[in-house]
């Protein structure tokens, strides 16, 4: 996180009332980040209404451009403004969508979680991150490479935070219920499958030096635990992956980022491994860029 030196922001409503604006200068402010500021097609107000905010933010010491664009604020719009920025960080609003739009049309902020090449931040309220609790969630059962490289992203992003924050780093991965036919005997008892996966999770221990108190390996879907314990330690953050599948796969196997944003109260932090960052980087037209486009300054210095 402190690596990070550029960070777009998607506005959806009035710059002043935005939480992801709020988010962003508050993590500008703790690692020295520039500020990209991005609004989709908008009226006169609202385009002087961003103006003063950009010069507030200027006031205050953020280094701060304005790209106003006449286009629709979907995926691939943000995209394009964080490829032509290099953002290493999109931080949005998450804006959530009803059951039954979720079950005709894949979420925005969906696809934006598996096709941004940069970790975003979806920013759900206002709390404040200052001493809160940062939770990481793993799959250190899944031993796919994607998910595996992605681990130590999530548990070195999340320790990061929670040291930015002066917070505490919590870190949960969930395991299977026990199978008597397994012909492992690992996997036919509980305590058994805790302890192996206790074991997997020693070297986060050993690398981030948090206590076993801060470590919660428990039974069940990842889909239910990551927002039951996000709940009961009142997270103001979760860190976790994606592996950015879509379609059939996605279909079929699932999603776990998707599964938990709505249900989570805290911001939610996605992260991708590297591989799936230079496919998704690959993928991008060479030439894709957001038309209809004004830009502002950027001054500070």
């Amino acid at each position: 996180m402190q690596s990070i030196r550029s960070i777009l922001v998607v506005l959806l409503e009035e710059p002043a009332n935005d939480l992801a604006l709020r988010r962003a200068r508050r993590i500008a402010g703790a690692t020295g980040s520039e500020l990209h500021l991005l609004q989709g097609a908008a009226d006169d107000a609202q385009r002087t209404a961003l103006s003063a905010q950009a010069e507030q933010l200027r006031n205050e010491g953020h280094r701060v451009t304005v790209c106003q664009t006449h286009e629709p604020l979907t995926h691939r719009t943000i995209i394009a403004a964080q490829q032509a920025e290099g953002c290493g960080l999109v931080v949005k609003q998450h804006q959530p969508d009803s059951l039954l739009t979720r079950a005709l049309l894949t979420p925005e902020d969906w696809r934006l979680m598996r096709h941004c090449p940069a970790p975003v931040l979806l920013v759900k309220s206002d709390r404040s991150w200052k001493g809160g609790k940062v939770l990481a969630a793993v799959d250190v059962g899944n031993s796919d490479p994607e998910h595996l490289a992605v681990h130590d992203e999530i548990v070195s992003h999340a320790s990061d935070l929670a040291r930015i924050v002066e917070g505490e780093l919590h870190v949960l991965t969930a395991h299977p219920a026990p199978v008597l036919s397994a012909s492992d005997p690992v996997f036919q008892h509980s305590e058994s499958i805790a302890a192996h996966y206790r074991q997997a999770c020693q070297q986060f221990q050993d690398d981030y030096g948090f206590s076993h108190q801060q470590l919660h390996v428990a039974e069940g879907s990842a889909n239910l635990l990551i927002p039951q314990l996000a709940d009961q330690l009142n997270a103001v953050v979760t860190v976790i992956g994606t592996v950015a599948r879509s379609g059939l796969s996605g279909a079929l196997i699932g999603n776990t980022a998707e599964a938990v944003l709505d249900a989570l109260e805290s911001d939610v932090l996605v992260l991708k491994p590297e591989a799936i960052i230079q496919r998704l980087e690959a993928m991008l037209e060479p030439h894709e860029s957001l038309t209809g486009v004004q830009h502002g300054g950027s001054t500070a210095d």
